[in-house]
């Protein structure tokens, strides 16, 4: 049983936007705990909703009803506590990718000198395996290397939560396999809480702890919490030899089919 506060909640959040056609409902009465620690992944089909719920997370929207709260306190506004990795990389062309990171952290903290930025740099960049294209600009980095300096930039920030938007999904799948390792290998030694959205379900058994299964939109909800048993650190081998491993992919699949039925009925 866990004792005290939760740290991330997402409490009756609901979110409206307006159309032509009139008001769309996104997402509705979203509930979920999430705890120190904990690597999570937002799951379903494309316009479920998912991004929506991680900017929120993020302070980038605003709830229409319910919201987030972190500690206690309601989500209003992006927070140093809080680092985004979106689907494109997003980095600052005109900047190499060491200005990127020291940019983040002088933007996260005015403790720290200059000196201390640019080697603090070199170190993200090692940790996520890209140290030698710290002097290149952007333009000049494949897509997944972009991708790893984004990582860097956002664990740079020392962020209590990394929230990560469908990160790797325009990868091909070689890369997206060295990046979900890369993921796995930073995130065991500094351990912040992890909100990740995805559609993918084989990235999303391999990577978290639980996983929150959402239905389709609009107004998509929580239809299902499910606990990953794969024990840590993880191998992907012996994720994918797990013997609950298909049972839990079909379980996933079972649920996702069953509600993309359930969206053609209803069209």
């Amino acid at each position: 049983m866990r004792l005290g506060r939760v740290p991330l909640e997402l409490t009756g959040l609901s979110k409206t936007f307006a159309s032509p056609e009139g008001p769309v409902v996104a997402v509705e009465n979203v509930n979920a705990e999430i705890h120190d620690g904990e690597f999570v992944c937002i799951l379903g089909h494309s316009g479920c909703g998912k991004s929506t719920v991680l900017s929120i997370i993020a302070g980038l929207q605003r709830a229409t009803l319910g919201g987030v709260v972190i500690d206690g306190k309601e989500v209003t506004e992006p927070g140093a506590d809080r680092a985004v990795v979106f689907q494109a990389p997003s980095l600052l062309p005109w900047l190499t990718a060491r200005a990127n990171i020291e940019l983040a952290m002088a933007s996260a903290s005015n403790k720290t000198s200059r000196r201390q930025r640019r080697n603090a740099a070199v170190h993200y960049l090692e940790l996520v395996g890209v140290a030698d294209v710290a002097d290149q600009l952007p333009h000049e980095l494949s897509l997944g290397t972009q991708q790893c300096v984004s990582l860097a930039r956002a664990l740079s920030t020392q962020p209590r939560f990394l929230l990560l938007d469908e990160p790797f999904s325009t990868l091909d799948s070689l890369t997206r396999f060295d990046l979900q390792d890369t993921l796995l290998q930073v995130w065991e030694g500094e351990r912040q809480i992890v909100v990740m959205v995805t559609h993918d379900i084989d990235e999303a058994l391999y990577l978290s702890d639980r996983l929150i299964l959402m239905t389709d939109g609009p107004a998509a909800r929580v239809g299902e919490v499910l606990r990953l048993p794969f024990p840590r650190p993880r191998n992907r081998g012996a994720v994918l030899d797990h013997p609950q491993y298909l049972t839990h992919r079909h379980r996933v699949m079972d649920f996702l089919e069953h509600h993309a039925a359930q969206s053609r009925s209803a069209a």
